[in-house]
């Protein structure tokens, strides 16, 4: 179809520092730019070329219009002030929401790729959580509810967008907390991991993920380590970015080294990995573990497809991954996760059929799968305006 043609739908996506909603919006975007005129509003320049390379999306191929609030000299300084500050993360989130909106009405749709917001208009938002740019609840900072009136953000005109829930656990609390229904549609996972067989896999676990302290690696870390104590031999491998992509404090990735360093036998830590080379990883592991209970989890479902047996919390999204239907591979705490890793480890007949309950569920999670259902989100929204 000729460009000129084609809808124009502006894109909002606050930054891109790492993380499962980053791989999210840069998805979104891939699906969308097969049918219209995109333009992505953002805070700085976008590397696509780099993007690709990490979340195996082609948008370097792509005619994307970049508008970018910070300029390229001021970048570094930027992301040091969000590292530092939450109210200056805040700050520089609403000052591209504040542009976005001054923008929305030159466009035939609008689309928020990160969560709920006042667009100026109604528009189509995706939601991996809730409260998460927006707060009107009496707890809520001083300097972010000032940040709120600065751009002028209407709770009413957020509630008129039309939600996309990255899973049923997340669409059920966008439904308390604002009063909306949402759609759900769960996040891509690449179809192209080359997974060994189970035999020819590493008797090895995976923690995939920002090194941060929300995500709690120090607790794999101590949970393996007490299942080696018990004499089942396996390895970890670490994947992720920290605080090195300028964006997250750099005290918890330093002690995550810290452990890493004292465990050199066992321990692997990759960071900021291409993409190609994080498959291979994925590939080559049995085992997955993510200690945070997640809105959604991409990495548990990246496992998932990788043939991995993924063990993970009770509660949030990462529960329709992996079902319900396999408790044994759910832990409450660090100690419950001691004996169900151990006693998965020590059985190999368990290890077939939990293999098998998983393989059933990963046509679940593809990137054709996200991208036609993304595609037909905003084609709904076209034909009710």
């Amino acid at each position: 179809m000729n460009s000129e043609c084609k809808k124009s739908v502006a894109v909002w996506q606050p930054y891109f520092r790492g993380g499962g909603a980053e791989a999210v919006s840069l998805w979104i975007l891939q699906a969308l730019s097969q049918k219209y005129n995109l333009t992505l509003y953002t805070l700085s320049e976008v590397d696509f070329f780099k993007l690709d390379a990490m979340y195996n999306t082609k948008l370097a191929e792509e005619n994307i219009k970049v508008i970018a609030n910070l300029p390229k000299k001021l970048e570094s300084f930027g992301y040091l002030l969000m590292a530092a500050s939450k109210p200056f993360r805040s700050a520089f989130m609403y000052w591209t929401i504040k542009r976005f909106k001054q923008d929305a009405s030159q466009y035939d749709a609008v689309f928020s790729a990160f969560n709920a917001i006042d667009m100026g208009r109604p528009g189509i938002q995706y939601l991996h959580w809730i409260r998460v740019v927006e707060n009107n609840t009496p707890n809520a900072k001083p300097w972010l509810k000032k940040l709120m009136q600065w751009v002028d953000f209407s709770y009413e005109r957020l509630e008129k967008n039309y939600s996309v829930a990255n899973s049923s656990y997340t669409a059920d609390n966008a439904k308390k907390c604002y009063g909306i229904e949402s759609n759900v549609v769960f996040p891509p996972v690449t179809t192209t991991i080359d997974s060994l067989p189970w035999p020819k896999k590493k008797n090895a676990f995976l923690c995939s993920g920002r090194i941060v302290a929300a995500k709690q690696t120090h607790r794999v870390i101590s949970i393996l380590k007490k299942v080696r104590d018990r004499g089942f031999d396996i390895q970890l491998h670490i994947t992720g970015g920290g605080a090195g992509n300028g964006m997250y404090p750099e005290k918890y990735l330093k002690e995550v080294k810290t452990l890493v360093e004292e465990n050199p036998e066992w321990i692997y830590l990759h960071q900021d990995l291409p993409y190609q080379e994080y498959l291979k990883i994925l590939s080559e592991c049995r085992y997955g573990i993510h200690y945070k209970p997640e809105p959604f989890g991409i990495s548990v479902a990246e496992m998932l497809k990788a043939g991995m047996i993924p063990f993970v919390r009770p509660k949030g999204g990462q529960m329709e991954i992996v079902g319900a239907e396999n408790p044994e591979i759910l832990f409450d705490d660090e100690a419950d996760a001691v004996e169900k890793i151990s006693h998965v480890l020590s059985e190999p007949d368990l290890q077939v059929r939990l293999l098998s309950s998983l393989e059933q569920r990963k046509d679940l999670f593809s990137t054709e799968t996200f991208m036609k259902e993304i595609q037909a989100v905003v084609d709904h929204h076209f034909s009710t305006l």
